[in-house]
């Protein structure tokens, strides 16, 4: 679809047919060809490696949601890069971690962001929390062909709930089915070994620092078991992108607050390798 040159400046006739409000439908209907999941992959023998990236976890606090992720994109066995994003800003009051495929995870989140504003601007107000929660459903779904043929993307989506005054968490599977997480959530290769972290050191009621700390040891026990999720990089002053989204917005710790999170957790580590213990009763 391109844009009308002439010098009449009339717009293409199809930014002037009446539609709904999603620019997913716009594009569907006046050039599919753009979609990520309605491009034809070329056929090949044996498996293609792709960077892939990997761990996301959220936790719910008192006043709001954190969301994180470590930096590593590996491609097979081997690391793709080291400093790669996985945590976006979706709008004002939400963010989306990705797993799974990175340039289509990526192309996905963009196309995410550009729904959210075009609804926004079209509508004239902004999509309840659960409304964008099941507008990123109907985006993993139309990627079900891509993802069968293990090109996968799967994202972990989380923010403030204006209407109920809380954060929320909701999490994934390629077929675009969506489950909220109540407490915290994780995805990604190395989300069975940051789960079973924050199952053991989640508590209620935390406060936002207290929930800062949690993620980010979630992520170093992820990066002590799973070789795909990357641990902080001390050397390199590489640390997990730290989100927060609260009634005042979306947030990102700068790199000097993720800096003081991580070398906290990590003097503690010097002396207590496998991270705080949990009670046994």
């Amino acid at each position: 679809m391109e844009a009308n040159t002439r010098s009449s400046g009339r717009l293409p006739a199809a930014f002037l047919t009446p539609g709904s409000s999603s620019f997913l439908d716009f594009l569907t209907e006046h050039s599919p060809e753009l979609l990520p999941g309605n491009r034809e992959v070329p056929s090949v023998q044996g498996a293609v490696e792709l960077p892939h990236g990997t761990t996301i976890v959220g936790v719910t606090f008192e006043g709001g949601v954190v969301l994180a992720g470590d930096r590593r994109a590996t491609m097979g066995n081997i690391i793709a890069q080291r400093d790669v994003q996985k945590v976006f800003p979706a709008d004002e009051y939400s963010a989306v971690g990705i797993a799974g495929t990175a340039g289509l995870a990526v192309e996905m989140v963009k196309l995410f962001q550009l729904e959210l504003e075009h609804f926004e601007k079209v509508e004239g107000a902004t999509l309840s929390l659960e409304g964008k929660a099941n507008r990123l459903s109907t985006m993993i779904r139309s990627n079900l062909g891509m993802a069968l043929q293990g090109l996968a993307v799967v994202p972990l989506f989380a923010g403030w709930d204006v209407g109920r005054g809380k954060g929320r968490i909701f999490s994934y599977d390629v077929t675009g089915g969506r489950s909220e997480e109540f407490g915290f959530a994780a995805i990604g290769s190395g989300s069975v070994f940051a789960r079973g972290a924050l199952k053991k050191l989640y508590r209620e009621n935390l406060t936002e620092s207290q929930a800062i700390t949690l993620v980010t040891q979630a992520l170093y026990d992820a990066a002590d078991d799973d070789s795909a999720t990357g641990g902080p990089d001390l050397a390199r002053r590489i640390y997990p992108v730290l989100t927060v989204i609260s009634d005042e917005g979306f947030r990102r710790l700068t790199e000097e607050e993720a800096s003081e999170a991580v070398r906290a957790i990590h003097e503690r580590r010097l002396q207590e390798p496998d991270g705080p213990r949990a009670e046994l009763l």
